[in-house]
Order: structure tokens, then C-alpha cells, then sequence
């Protein structure tokens, strides 16, 4: 029997080889393994169904407040502002647009299970924000954004036209207000250019989305955080949070120190255009290698909001400053950069 089966092992190998081969060049000139070419893309779980690039329209309230946005041929662009939307405001439109379409609920809230004063003690009655998604023919669906539950992890959310409450991740509700803060100060900031030319804010976030600031400053990083319900502390050591604990809360007295501060970024503005922000005139204000840098994160977030860098100092009472990586070199009061450098010797981290 041995000597029986050695020729079938013969051309056995060959062809088992052979199969493979042609599975392996199926794959590689597909992207997928033969047979898979028919099955549907699995679903969105999210709130809304319809993907982020069939979204042409936003338009967001809060409180008397709005802002539209719409998706025009060279990208997102923003009622009443002439330019296209910067970079940093388009890609949180479709992280907003994405949350929404793939972020799950922990919990849903049937009708049966609400009451009359269920949506105001919810936050929905009235709601906080109200985002309207619009398709190129319809309205798509009009978002109910709600306040955080107990726990501080998670934002009640309704759909407009639907009886159920929706319990959603603390980030998706976070994202949208993000959105809606910076869109409403670029609407300022082009109002406020149109009309004095030389004075525009500052920053493109106010501080209530801001919960990290770092500062960079004679080689040295110091970190400020705020603790769970809002306060600022200035972060030390590293390590990390237990489950079910909260391992920071802030000093009354500091953090009031500490807000006072960074409270005057937000009506913060730039005095004045002076150049573009190339390499060149980089150098010859000081900016290439800045005096002091400083770093703006939004609430659960590694990812960088702002980034402000000082320069040189203009005259006594200016100094030049941009929004990096590309923005524009302004000048601004020379009491910004100051009262920062004031804090950080309060709180022990200056020289």
C-alpha cells in the first residue's frame, strides 16, 4: 500500500501548490478572498443610517445662537464666512458626521418607559443643541443633544419624530459641541474682521471645550488639567486612575488662580496681521523658535485643538504669535504670553 499511494502524492503536491498560488493571486489583485465579491457591507449601528459623505447640509442651534454649514465642490464651507472652512473645522465636521453613523447607545429609553417630564429632566426639553443633517434631497435627521447623565459618561440624545431616548457615548454629544463652538467663533472672527480689518479673535475654540492646556517654555512642560467637575489643577507625576475613582480633584483656591488665566483667551484677540507664516519671516520674528508654546486639548482627547506659539517681542507692548502649523503671524498684547508665565510662577512650575 505505501508503494501504491507514492504517485498520487506526486501530483497531488503539485496541484494543492497550484491552488494556493491562485488563491494568493486572487487576493492580491482583489483585496479579498474569491467568493466574497457579493456580500453587502454590514450596516451602520449608529443613530443615523446614512454615510457622513452623503451629508451636504448641517445646521446646528444652540440656545438663539446657529450655524449652517453645506458641502460645496472644494469642500465644507460656512454661511455668512466667504472662504472655504479651515482644515482643523472640516475635519471635525466628519468626525461629528461619523460618530453619529457608527457610535452604538448603551442604553435606549423606550416610550414605555418616559414620562411627560422625562425630556426636561433629560435635557431635551428644551434641548441643549439640535443639529439638522440634511442629504441632497431630504432632511436626513434632526439630532436632540440632551445633558450628560449622572455618571458624567454618557449624553442623553433624541431623534426628532422618535419617542425614544437614546443613551450615547459622553464623546459623540462632546464632538458636536466642539463643532458647533468652533464654527460659531470662525462666524465671529470674520464678522469681527469684516469689520475693524485688524482685530479678529484668537483662538478657534473658547475654553469651555478646552479640559487640557500644556506649556512649553524654557525647555520645560507643565501640564494643567481640569478634574471632573470643570476646575483647573496643574497636573503632576505620571501614573494612573483607578476604576470607579476619581484621581484628581482640583484645589478651590488654585483652580479660581488658574481659570482667572486662562479665561482671558477667550476673548484673546490678534492685533494686527504682519506676514505669512514661512520659513523666512518665521525666523525674523522670533518664531522659528519660539519663546513659549502652548497647547490646547479638547475633554477626552489626545488630539492637539490649538497650538499658539509666541515670538519676539513686537515692541513694549506687543509681541508677535500665530496658531501653528499654519497660520499667519499676528501680534498680540504683550500681556498674553505675560500673564501665562505670571501663572506658572503661582503654581510653582516657573523659574
Amino acid at each position: 500500500m505505501r508503494a501504491g499511494t507514492l504517485p498520487a502524492a506526486r501530483w497531488t503536491t503539485p496541484l494543492a501548490l497550484a491552488v494556493l498560488l491562485a488563491l494568493l493571486v486572487a487576493l492580491v489583485m482583489s483585496g479579498q478572498w474569491p467568493g466574497l465579491h457579493g456580500n453587502p457591507a454590514s450596516a451602520s449601528k449608529g443613530l443615523v443610517g446614512i454615510a457622513p459623505t452623503e451629508i451636504e447640509r448641517i445646521a446646528i442651534r444652540s440656545g438663539a445662537e446657529s450655524v449652517a454649514l453645506w458641502r460645496g465642490p472644494n469642500g465644507w464651507a460656512m454661511e455668512g464666512v466667504d472662504d472655504a472652512a479651515p482644515a482643523e473645522l472640516a475635519a471635525h465636521i466628519e468626525t461629528a458626521l461619523k460618530f453619529l453613523n457608527i457610535s452604538e447607545a448603551s442604553r435606549e429609553i423606550s416610550a414605555a418607559e418616559l414620562r411627560s417630564e422625562s425630556f426636561a429632566a433629560f435635557g431635551l426639553d428644551p434641548p441643549a443643541e439640535v443639529a439638522v443633517i440634511e442629504t441632497a434631497a431630504a432632511v436626513a435627521a434632526t439630532v436632540n443633544f440632551g445633558t450628560p447623565n449622572p455618571a458624567g459618561t454618557s449624553h442623553y440624545i433624541r431623534l426628532a419624530g422618535a419617542p425614544t431616548v437614546y443613551l450615547m457615548p459622553r464623546h459623540v454629544g462632546e464632538e458636536w459641541r466642539l463643532l458647533f463652538d468652533m464654527a460659531r467663533r470662525l462666524q465671529d472672527r470674520a464678522g469681527s474682521a469684516a469689520a475693524n480689518r485688524s482685530t479678529a479673535l484668537l483662538l478657534p475654540i473658547s475654553m469651555a471645550q478646552v479640559w487640557a492646556i500644556e506649556i512649553v517654555t524654557g525647555g520645560k512642560l507643565t501640564r494643567f488639567e481640569r478634574d471632573p467637575a470643570g476646575n483647573w489643577f496643574r497636573h503632576l507625576g505620571q501614573h494612573t486612575h483607578g476604576l470607579g475613582g476619581n484621581a484628581h480633584i482640583a484645589d478651590p483656591a488654585q483652580a479660581r488662580i488658574i481659570d482667572a488665566v486662562f479665561s482671558g483667551f477667550d476673548p484673546a484677540v490678534a492685533e494686527a496681521h504682519v506676514a505669512p507664516g514661512d520659513a523666512a519671516h518665521l525666523a525674523r520674528y522670533g518664531l522659528a523658535l519660539p519663546t513659549m508654546i502652548v497647547l490646547f486639548y479638547a475633554r477626552d482627547s489626545s488630539t492637539v485643538l490649538a497650538r499658539l506659539e509666541f515670538g519676539a517681542p513686537a515692541d513694549r507692548l506687543d509681541r508677535y504669535a500665530r496658531l501653528a502649523p499654519g497660520g499667519a503671524i499676528v501680534t498680540v498684547a504683550e500681556f498674553e504670553p505675560k500673564r501665562l508665565t505670571e501663572l506658572l510662577k503661582t503654581v510653582g512650575a516657573g523659574s
